[in-house]
C-alpha cells in the first residue's frame, strides 16, 4: 500500500533539488565525441561560446565562394589546461561543424594529459605509427575523434580532429541534388 502523500512529497523534493543534480535530458545524444568542450556536429554559435569561455576571443568565419552553405572558421584558445595557445579550425555546413581541428605545439606532459583525457572518456586504443607521426582514433555513430602528434626538428605538435560524418554526408547529398 502506498502513502497518499508520497507522490506530492517526491515532487516537492525533486523540485527543490539543485539544477546540477538534474540528469541529462532523456533522448540526449551521448555519441557526440568531444574534447575540452568542442563537440563533433556542434553549431557555430556553440563553438564560438566555447572559445570565448576558454579565453580565446571570437570565432572568425568566411563563407566559401563556391558553396555559400560552407563556412571556414578560425580561432585561438589560450587555456593553461590545454597547454597554452591552441589554434581552432572549423569547416561548417549550414552553420553545423562537419570538421573541427584543434592544434598546438605541446610538451610531453601536455600530450599525455590530452591522451589521458580522451582515453578516460572513450577507452584506450592503440596508437598507430606512420613515419614520425602517431595517431589514435575513436569512432561513435558516424562521428570520429582523432588525436595525432609528431615530432619534427625537436618540436612536438599535436592535433585533435572531431568529424561528424552525418553532417558531411548530408551536405554531400544536398550538394549532389542541387543544380
Amino acid at each position: 500500500m502506498t502513502h497518499p502523500l508520497r507522490g506530492p512529497a517526491l515532487a516537492l523534493f525533486a523540485a527543490s533539488a539543485p539544477l546540477a543534480a538534474v540528469p541529462p535530458l532523456l533522448g540526449q545524444d551521448t555519441s557526440a565525441l568531444q574534447f575540452h568542450g568542442f563537440r563533433a556536429g556542434a553549431r557555430l554559435d556553440e563553438i564560438d561560446g566555447v572559445i570565448r569561455r576558454l579565453d580565446g576571443g571570437r570565432l572568425r568565419c568566411d563563407r566559401a565562394k563556391r558553396d555559400r552553405r560552407v563556412s571556414e572558421c578560425r580561432g585561438t584558445v589560450r587555456d593553461t589546461t590545454m597547454g597554452g595557445a591552441v589554434k581552432v579550425w572549423v569547416s561548417a555546413m549550414d552553420s553545423v561543424a562537419g570538421v573541427i581541428t584543434l592544434s598546438a605545439g605541446v610538451s610531453p606532459e601536455t600530450l599525455a594529459r590530452w591522451r589521458q583525457r580522451i582515453d578516460s572518456r572513450y577507452g584506450r586504443v592503440a596508437a598507430k605509427a606512420q613515419g614520425n607521426q602517431r595517431m589514435m582514433q575513436w569512432v561513435r555513430r558516424g562521428r570520429m575523434l582523432r588525436l595525432t602528434w609528431r615530432t619534427d626538428r625537436g618540436e612536438r605538435t599535436a592535433s585533435v580532429s572531431l568529424v561528424d560524418g552525418r553532417v558531411l554526408d548530408a551536405w554531400g547529398r544536398n550538394r549532389a541534388a542541387s543544380p
